[in-house]
């Protein structure tokens, strides 16, 4: 059994990767996303995270959490988080340095399971060695032959048997738009739309009628998530068959708790980079499995995939276009699909990834 290994130091570093193209979702536009590593020493092996967020985090991760990590046992990373989230206290346990923490604690995670040279997903336990994807992308900007080759790919190339769409950004298009994706995909596939929150409830509910006449299946963040009482309402009235999803703005286990009480989703989200690393999404996972609700991944499959093996009622994970990119571009070790599914390398220590330094360096801020 290994004793104690303190941390000996921790790095963060941003790098801002430009979209391959304008994208756009129903509230917002984008040309750039940045990730920000954390990587942690200890026992002369050092374990890598990550999280999707702003450069300014940097100095939160190298400062203030850093001080607290430093000398901390690197293989009791649960430890280690609940004294994060404690330093964090007057600063707000949400959004960035929620962001933070989760970029240190998957960092952690992985330095465990390298310092005992197994995979993550051993380190953890497992319901799955094998995660079902969705494809998802089809922004707004798109034109309808980018969306339809886009979603089209997704089914024909890889595999999946469901795919997403953004919707939202002009409603009076939507229901075009959706039969546009529709005829791509045919009858192969599941559709999934994602308004992001740009819908009213009224609007919400007369599209949801549009959209179920095209099969779709799955209806995320119909109103905003902080809408609770909104999306209750959508859920309740939604047509047979027509999923309400959120949560991935869910920053603690509190608010996916409330979320949960409500009984505003049929499915929860949660993401990994934003929800507390590790420690939160299987403390989600936790909170499903008590609910009766199942659990989807949000965004960052790569980093997702062995904490996602370990939760008891995932459903599946987001392979979104942007982060799959990334994470390809910058990770050596990101999954690659085989039949609509992704799976942990068990060859490979830790989460399996080793950042590409020299392919980076273009991108560091």
């Amino acid at each position: 059994m290994m004793l104690e290994v303190p941390i000996e130091s921790v790095k963060a570093r941003a790098f801002e990767v430009p979209t391959d193209r304008p994208e756009a979702d129903g509230t917002m536009r984008w040309n750039s996303t940045t990730l920000v590593l954390v990587e942690i020493a200890a026992g002369a092996k050092s374990g890598i995270g990550y999280t999707y967020s702003d450069r300014s985090i940097v100095a939160l991760i190298v400062g203030k959490l850093g001080s607290i990590v430093r000398g901390k046992d690197a293989m009791a990373p649960e430890a280690v988080w609940m004294a994060m989230q404690r330093a964090v206290r007057n600063l707000g346990r949400e959004g960035l340095a929620a962001n933070a923490i989760s970029a240190v604690d998957t960092a952690l995670y992985d330095l465990k399971a390298r310092l005992l040279d197994v995979p993550l997903v051993r380190l953890l336990g497992s319901y799955r060695l094998n995660v079902a994807i969705y494809g998802s992308g089809g922004f707004t900007t798109y034109s309808d032959a980018e969306l339809a080759e886009q979603l089209g790919k997704w089914v024909a190339d890889d595999g999946c048997v469901n795919v997403k769409m953004k919707v939202g950004s002009e409603p009076d298009l939507d229901p075009h738009r959706v039969q546009v994706a529709r005829r791509a995909i045919g009858e192969r596939a599941s559709l999934f739309v994602d308004a992001n929150g740009a819908y009213s409830v009224k609007q919400a509910l007369e599209l949801a009628e549009l959209f179920a006449c095209c099969g779709v299946e799955w209806f995320e963040e119909p109103v905003s998530s902080d809408d609770l009482e909104g999306l209750r309402a959508v859920r309740a009235r939604a047509p047979a068959g027509m999923d309400v999803a959120a949560g991935e703005y869910a920053y603690t286990t509190d608010y996916v708790r409330t979320m949960l009480e409500a009984s505003a989703v049929d499915v929860q989200q949660a993401d990994i980079t934003r929800c507390g690393g590790v420690t939160g999404f299987l403390q989600i996972a936790s909170l499903c499995e008590a609910h009766h609700i199942d659990l989807s991944g949000h965004c960052a499959p790569a980093l997702h995939l062995h904490a996602a093996c370990a939760a008891p009622r995932l459903r599946h994970l987001e392979w979104f276009h942007d982060h799959v990119r990334i994470e390809h571009m910058l990770f050596e070790g990101a999954p690659m699909p085989r039949s609509g599914a992704i799976q942990p390398d068990l060859s490979r220590p830790g989460n399996g990834l080793i950042f590409k330094n020299a392919d980076a360096a273009r991108y560091a801020i």
